[in-house]
């Protein structure tokens, strides 16, 4: 299933996304002299920052929407618009980069042939994305008010993908890779803009799973969620949701 992208909401009300890839790119920690590819760059900020340190970067994103925002914001970095799992590029690369992208691509052993076809020998594949459990709470309680409206959504596994390190690993082996490290650790994230957080993140982030909800139904979705899980996630000033997350640095070995 294709997700549709608001990248006025995304650079206006979850700008976290990118400010926590900050610590990613340190982590590529990109040379002068390379090539590299930013795998689902979104609006384009942390290929900025990565375009800053080397000698060329890529931003590649599935969403049109978003490549054409980034290339506005951005007008002196290369952008296209291609699918994660099936790109074809006339550039091999020393680093592929990927922040908060490889959870919303289920078929990730496409994905990882598709880095590896484009990664130099011995060159590095960096990225963070959802892990196993993130999120849990609020993809639980959205689907439970669901449930019980009987108001269908698509699987949860046909959009999102959150692995653990050891279920990753072996598609990264099986593909040419040898995983040097591997994390997976809880984030919690503070969802910004008061009580309305949790409700502007799920039409963010999960507005797929409301497709089949007209618009006064979906703010009283979204209002049931808010009240269920503030209890837990709300402490009268801001959101933290659970986030977690999995951290991964491999190398090409053909």
């Amino acid at each position: 299933m294709k997700v549709a992208w608001d990248s006025n909401l995304y650079d206006n009300k979850h700008d976290f996304v990118f400010k926590f890839g900050e610590e990613i790119v340190r982590l590529l920690n990109p040379q002068h002299e390379e090539i590299i590819l930013d795998l689902g760059c979104g609006t384009g900020d942390l290929t900025k920052q990565i375009a800053d340190a080397c000698h060329q970067v890529v931003g590649l994103d599935s969403s049109e929407e978003m490549v054409l925002k980034a290339k506005q914001k951005h007008p002196e970095v290369a952008f296209v618009q291609a699918d994660a799992r099936n790109f074809q590029l006339n550039t091999t690369f020393d680093a592929v980069f990927s922040n908060a992208t490889l959870h919303w691509i289920p078929d990730a052993e496409s994905v990882i042939k598709s880095i590896g076809q484009h990664l130099k020998i011995g060159g590095r594949f960096v990225a963070e994305f959802g892990g196993k459990g993130c999120v849990n709470n609020i993809i639980s309680t959205l689907s439970t008010v669901l449930d019980e409206k009987n108001i269908e959504y698509p699987p949860i596994s046909s959009v999102l993908y959150y692995p653990s390190v050891g279920e990753y690993a072996p598609i990264l082996e099986r593909n040419g890779f040898e995983l040097a490290y591997g994390a997976l650790f809880d984030r919690p994230t503070d969802l910004k803009d008061g009580y309305h957080g949790v409700a502007n993140w799920i039409e963010m982030f999960l507005e797929w799973m409301l497709k089949n909800v007209d618009g006064q139904e979906r703010e009283s979705i979204k209002n049931e969620v808010s009240q269920r899980l503030a209890p837990t996630m709300y402490d009268g000033s801001k959101w933290i949701a659970d986030y977690r997350r999995i951290r991964i640095v491999a190398n090409g070995l053909c």
